[in-house]
C-alpha cells in the first residue's frame, strides 16, 4: 500500500518551509535581506562582538559561505569585523552606525511577518503547540 507524498511528515515540513521562506523574502525584499542575512544580523544585535566563527557555528554555515556572508553585509556598510579580545586571528562582529538603523527597521519587518504567522495558525497558543509537536520530532 502506497502513501500520498502530502501524507509524508517530511514531504509537508518542506512544503511548508518553502511557504514560509517565499513569504519571508517577499516581506523583506524592501531590504533586499535574505533569511541567512537576518539571521545573522539578528546573532550580531543579540551578540555584539561575538566571534564570527561561533555565529556561523550556531547558524550551521560552513566557514567560506559564511565568509562571503560577511563580506556581503560589509560591503552594504552594515556589519563590521574587530580583532577579537584575545585572540588576534579571529574576528568579532559588530553592527555599523547604519546598521543598526538597518537592523531596526528589518525588526520591525520581522515582527508583522512573525504577528502574521501566528495569526495563520490561529494565535498565540496553536503556535507554542506548533513548537511543542515540533520539538517532539527532535529527540
Amino acid at each position: 500500500r502506497t502513501q500520498a507524498t502530502t501524507n509524508i511528515i517530511g514531504y509537508r515540513l518542506r512544503r511548508t518551509q518553502l511557504a514560509v521562506f517565499q513569504r519571508f523574502i517577499l516581506a523583506f525584499e524592501i531590504l533586499d535581506l535574505r533569511p541567512s542575512e537576518y539571521s545573522v544580523l539578528t546573532l550580531i544585535a543579540d551578540n555584539p562582538g561575538r566571534k564570527q566563527t561561533e555565529i556561523a557555528e550556531v547558524l550551521g554555515i560552513k566557514r567560506a559561505n559564511f565568509v562571503s556572508l560577511i563580506k556581503g553585509l560589509e560591503n552594504r556598510g552594515l556589519v563590521e569585523r574587530h580583532g577579537a579580545p584575545g585572540d588576534r586571528r579571529a574576528n568579532a562582529l559588530h553592527f555599523t552606525a547604519s546598521g543598526k538603523v538597518f537592523f531596526d527597521k528589518a525588526r520591525a519587518v520581522h515582527d508583522a511577518f512573525e504577528a502574521d504567522c501566528v495569526e495563520k495558525l490561529g494565535g498565540p497558543a496553536e503556535r507554542d503547540r506548533l513548537f511543542a509537536l515540533l520539538d517532539s520530532l527532535c529527540v
